[in-house]
């Protein structure tokens, strides 16, 4: 299993019409987004109008998280529903599909037989809390939202802080143990490919 930290200045951040958008990681790393050949992309992006429409993406399968703020997400012909901070929504790219409000959110889209979940943990100050990987994920990968994390394997101490990336690779099932040194919040991004 391997493990690599990716720092918030290596991020790069785009101006969108309706705010910024942050790419994290996409995978394989020589992929580019505009020429639509990733397996997966995780970003964040920070929506600055109050109504915005998605940008079409067909074939991309998304699932979308609000990390601060609260919109209304409506899907065309679909539903709409609220989302607050830490709902996630799942739809295609190809959904006409637009939002009202502002906030921020973290994106996770995948392609073709790669598929993905995500969801979040939240962890108080001095918080421990065991971490298993099971052999079904071919990555994991942890954006700290806020806070900062302490974590170790069997051979190493890590530390996470806020902003950064965390990609678990080559993985075989293990624990880790996580330990905040304060409040923190890990969005969790599980990939299958």
């Amino acid at each position: 299993m391997s493990f690599s930290i990716i720092s918030a200045d290596k991020f790069n951040t785009i101006n969108w019409s309706g705010g910024t958008s942050t790419q994290l990681y996409i995978y394989p790393e020589t992929a580019d987004y505009g020429l639509r050949n990733f397996n997966f992309r995780l970003s964040t992006a920070k929506v600055e109008v109050e109504k915005s429409e998605f940008t079409s993406l067909p074939g991309v399968s998304r699932k979308i998280m609000i990390l601060d703020g609260q919109i209304e997400i409506s899907h065309k012909n679909h539903y709409k529903k609220e989302l607050k901070a830490f709902d996630v929504d799942e739809f295609e790219g190809d959904w006409q599909t637009s939002s009202i409000g502002t906030c921020t959110d973290f994106n996770l889209m995948t392609r073709g037989e790669t598929k993905g979940e995500l969801s979040s943990l939240a962890l108080s100050k001095n918080q421990t809390k065991d971490f298993s990987i099971t052999d079904r994920q071919s990555k994991i990968i942890l954006y700290l939202h806020f806070g900062k994390i302490a974590f170790n394997d069997e051979r190493d101490n890590y530390i996470l802080n806020q902003g950064e990336l965390l990609i678990m690779d080559n993985l075989n099932p293990n624990n880790l143990k996580f330990i905040a040194r304060m409040d923190s919040r890990l969005i969790i991004s599980k990939i299958r490919s």
